[in-house]
């Protein structure tokens, strides 16, 4: 029987567990005293919190129950075990947090507090999604209602979001704090795709020329970058024209601007950011 205990599990275990424990200093440190929400589960955990006065941990553990009953089949067995630990895991460390070792907010001021509060919250979201898991709530209901209609995903978590937001002028009976909460959610959501994707490194650079030989020549030579040729057409003059398709380290942009300046001064140059790569080593 082949053994679960793996080292990539131990990778996710370890993800799961910082990732946690991120979303649950974020939610005690930055949104729970200041009265702003944010998305997912730990949104409607903090909505429920003040009107029901119950621990925010026993609210998170109550939302996801019926949810993970409901969309067992939809997330797979391994899938499903690492978000039922990443949702106890989180109601353990903000009751941890805010009950038992009564951990106040480090600032009233609702800028700083929705800015940190948003950073924390997307490195422990993408901690751990990178931990192959989830923080229960939205996710789950995306993946049911993806799985039996068209609606991406993604439009789901944004509605869900948006009711958040809505219920929070409700409760928190102030406008402003609501509007404080959507840039905060949109940090987190800047910040969960640079965990997802890292930070970029890497440009894409599509070079136009007339001598595309030469140029792969002295490109890799100087820089000792392999890239693709790729035949194309003018539109005003029909032409044949052959683009120069390479991806190049930030650093040595500057090398490449000059390698085409020095043997080719009509040539065209694109530069776009690569922010994520997969295959040969990446």
């Amino acid at each position: 029987m082949k053994t679960i205990f793996t080292t990539e599990e131990l990778k996710n275990f370890i993800n799961m567990i910082t990732g946690t424990l991120a979303l649950a200093l974020g939610v005690v440190l930055f949104f729970l005293s200041n009265n702003i929400t944010t998305g997912g589960t730990p949104g409607i955990a903090l909505l429920l919190h003040h009107l029901s006065g119950l621990s925010m941990g026993t609210i998170v553990i109550l939302v996801n129950i019926p949810l993970l009953l409901m969309g067992m089949k939809y997330l797979g067995k391994l899938f499903a075990v690492r978000t039922v630990i990443s949702i106890v895991l989180l109601s353990i460390f903000i009751d941890l947090f805010s009950l038992y070792l009564k951990i106040d907010s480090i600032t009233n001021n609702i800028l700083l507090a929705s800015v940190f509060g948003g950073i924390f919250i997307g490195i422990g979201v993408g901690l751990i999604m990178r931990g192959n898991s989830s923080a229960g709530g939205s996710t789950i209901i995306a993946r049911i209602i993806s799985s039996q209609t068209e609606i991406k995903p993604g439009q789901v978590i944004l509605f869900i979001d948006f009711l958040i937001i809505a219920g929070s002028i409700y409760v928190f009976r102030d406008v402003d704090k609501a509007l404080w909460s959507i840039m905060s959610i949109y940090i987190t959501s800047k910040c969960i795709d640079r965990m997802l994707s890292g930070a970029p490194t890497t440009k894409v650079v599509h070079i136009s020329t007339l001598h595309a030989q030469t140029l792969c020549s002295v490109i890799t030579e100087q820089l000792g970058r392999q890239g693709t040729i790729l035949k194309g057409t003018g539109l005003s003059n029909e032409k044949d024209k052959e683009i120069i398709f390479i991806v190049v380290e930030l650093k040595k942009l500057r090398t490449l601007r000059d390698i085409i300046q020095q043997n080719d001064p009509d040539a065209f140059m694109i530069v776009m950011e690569a922010s994520e790569m997969l295959g040969r080593g990446h």
